[in-house]
């Protein structure tokens, strides 16, 4: 009986990338780039050369130092021109360098910020350093692939020598009285189209080479420096902070308020009208002091789980393990707790990631739906690792608006890092990794 079952073709090219590579649109665009070099490397090198030299020499009146902005200014827009053909041919993408930022308000201010800047200067590097090098790479690309495609395809002009030049074919040596040795015989012609094809197929690896000097080129001068890179991730994780701190701040008052505070004034009102029925209805008054009493116990539980909140005692006192231990035990589900750690991190560190098990615990409360959990915490070099498992529904990401995108902007701002995988219909794991900075 015959087999009809249908087997999909395979999708892997039946053309290997080797022989491929010389006609793929990736090693033409490089090969348009370097070309394309040579002029703008002599435009941007002339201009840059041109305008530093007149503004160095036009320092000793008022006018070199804003004509010196103005060529540093000018070579940032070349530059910003760079990564834009540097993304539409080598598929770069280059981010731009930081913003100026003038000290002072006025004309002098900006001035100021341009020469200030180290990506201006950066840029008018590029502009000095690209020429050469693009005509190295200009000579080197169009020389091997001019005489790579003419080898190859030999057999196709060699006609032109007799009918235009009157000599049999390419010349490999002669004696200048019309002796020589001529690339004229069948065999002669093959293996110049072999070598031509040997040349064609080495091709787009010499140009892909050459572009990689381009690529340093463009991402160590044309982007952003990694200094200011890390100044802004700084910034930015000090504003997390700050909100942070603002949104447990007013967290506390709210709870001050709605909770403990609330119930005290409400003690102090019943104390009041206990004081005034003591002489006229003992009783009455004894009744209302017990009943206020039993609000006096409500209070102080409130204000424990709100110090708790703030920081564990547990947690100061005998650290993470039994901190998280006692965490565990008020989860909703059963919770196996391993922490191996041989000494204690610092005490910031240990706080985040103690609230960062309490957060991802609530969640597996509220939503996870889930029978079983884990926490497992360890030391790996110079992180602490904190993984939380559960075998419930799955789901959970990172999404703005989530609570697991804030616990994520919390764990960067300490150089931390959350990684969630949760694939619908479970189970999740979720880790965390912290500085230790012990």
């Amino acid at each position: 009986m015959m087999d009809t079952a249908y087997e999909p073709r395979s999708t892997r090219p039946r053309v290997p990338a080797a022989l491929r590579a010389p006609f793929s649109g990736r090693t033409w665009r490089e090969f348009l780039y370097l070309v394309l070099s040579l002029p703008v490397s002599v435009v941007m090198f002339t201009y840059a050369i041109t305008m530093i030299a007149i503004g160095a020499g036009l320092l000793v009146t008022f006018l070199g130092i804003p004509v010196l902005a103005g060529g540093l200014l000018g070579c940032r827009g070349m530059g910003h021109l760079e990564r834009v053909r540097a993304r539409a041919l080598l598929h770069m993408d280059v981010d731009a360098p930081e913003p100026l930022r003038a000290g002072k308000p006025g004309m002098m201010g900006r001035v100021a910020a341009v020469l200030k800047s180290g990506a201006s200067w950066r840029h008018f590097l590029y502009g000095v350093l690209q020429m050469p090098w693009a005509v190295f790479a200009f000579s080197v690309a169009v020389t091997f692939w001019t005489v790579a495609w003419s080898l190859f395809l030999y057999p196709l002009w060699q006609w032109t020598f007799p009918a235009y030049l009157d000599q049999p074919g390419i010349q490999l040596w002669g004696n200048g009285r019309g002796d020589g040795l001529y690339l004229d015989s069948p065999g002669g012609v093959a293996l110049a189209s072999g070598l031509g094809l040997v040349l064609v197929l080495a091709g787009p690896w010499v140009i892909h080479g050459l572009t990689q000097v381009d690529r340093v080129l463009v991402y160590g001068l044309l982007g952003p420096s990694r200094l200011a890179t890390r100044v802004s991730e700084l910034e930015t994780d000090r504003g997390v902070v700050v909100d942070t701190a603002a949104a447990d701040l007013r967290r506390i008052e709210r709870d001050l308020h709605d909770g403990a505070q609330a119930r005290l004034v409400a003690l102090a009102m019943d104390l009041g009208l206990a004081k005034e029925k003591l002489a006229e209805d003992p009783q009455a008054a004894a009744k209302m002091v017990d009943e206020a009493h039993g609000e006096v116990k409500v209070a102080l539980q409130e204000l424990r789980d709100l110090a708790r909140g703030i920081h564990p005692a547990i947690l100061t006192d005998r650290g993470l393990g039994p901190a998280l231990t006692s965490l565990a035990g008020r989860c909703t589900v059963p919770v196996k707790v391993s922490v191996d750690l041989d000494h204690r991190p610092a005490a910031a560190i240990e706080g985040i990631a103690y609230f960062t098990v309490s957060e991802l615990l609530q969640n597996v409360s509220k939503h996870a739906r889930a029978s079983a959990a884990t926490v497992d915490v360890w030391h790996a070099g110079d992180r602490i690792m904190v993984l939380v498992t559960d075998d419930g529904q799955g789901g959970a990401n990172t999404e703005s608006g989530s609570g697991l995108a804030g616990l994520a902007e919390r764990l960067g701002a300490v150089d931390g890092l959350l990684v969630v995988d949760s694939p619908v219909g479970g189970p999740t794991a979720i880790t965390a990794e912290l500085p230790w900075r012990g």
